[in-house]
């Protein structure tokens, strides 16, 4: 998972599953696979949310190589609907990774092109594409946003500031928001990763004031400042990390 600014590095640092730190693992999926958060996610979630007789977008933040992406796409559909059903509605989803070569494995293996695509993107600097896809569907906001173990990666690259920049750009696009926030020592673990590869700390890690409970001062600004509000947990995942569902008021 990827959303901030990379520069190209050796050749080492690219083949090293430990040197990510933007969170663009090139092997992520291998050690976190998307049974992980789909076993916790119900296939009827669409249906659940109101969205069964509407076209209706997904966006996947820091999408990666994709797999995931595809995998939610399939679990949401593998619900049967009536043939005028499926004549009426479309789902479509948007992934975006900052990380081109993961953006360009992701094309390559998209086994369904007409409905999932994939850009590179870094949602810190730019979100004019994103406005550009909801215009091309016709839309003003994503009806299902995933933002899954994405939120670390720009706290500890952009500091405070750009994790709750995040969060506010994600809710004002979206109806529904799906979150996944890595908890604090995750941060501890991916601070001892880049030392033990001889690199310097994160920018922000020892500066940042947002700590603790993460996935909770999340929640307090997404209700607080972003006009949402939780509407269901649906428990953790095997690494400990809650997925909270959010939906603008």
């Amino acid at each position: 998972m990827a959303t901030c600014s990379l520069s190209s590095g050796d050749n080492d640092e690219i083949n090293d599953p430990g040197a990510a730190p933007y969170g663009n693992f090139i092997n992520y999926y291998t050690f976190n696979p998307p049974e992980n958060r789909l076993s916790l996610i119900p296939a009827t979630l669409l249906q659940d949310l109101g969205y069964r007789d509407q076209n209706t977008l997904i966006l996947d933040v820091g999408c990666n190589s994709g797999e995931l992406s595809v995998a939610f796409y399939k679990h949401l559909l593998q619900e049967p609907v009536s043939q005028q059903e499926s004549a009426d509605s479309r789902v479509n989803l948007l992934g975006f990774d900052l990380d081109e070569i993961l953006i360009q494995r992701a094309q390559q293996n998209n086994p369904l092109p007409d409905s999932i695509s994939f850009i590179p993107l870094d949602i810190t600097k730019d979100t004019d594409q994103l406005q550009d896809y909801l215009k091309q569907h016709g839309c003003s906001h994503f009806h299902l946003c995933l933002c899954l173990a994405v939120t670390m990666w720009v706290h500890l690259n952009h500091g405070d500031a750009g994790l709750l920049q995040l969060l506010s750009r994600l809710a004002s696009i979206s109806q529904h928001l799906l979150l996944e926030a890595q908890p604090w020592k995750c941060y501890r673990s991916a601070a001892r990763r880049l030392r033990k590869l001889g690199r310097s700390d994160f920018d922000h890690f020892k500066s940042l004031k947002i700590r603790g409970d993460v996935a909770e001062q999340a929640r307090e600004h997404l209700e607080r400042h972003c006009g949402m509000e939780l509407v269901q947990s649906f428990g953790s995942t095997t690494w400990d990390r809650k997925l909270l569902l959010f939906k603008k008021r």
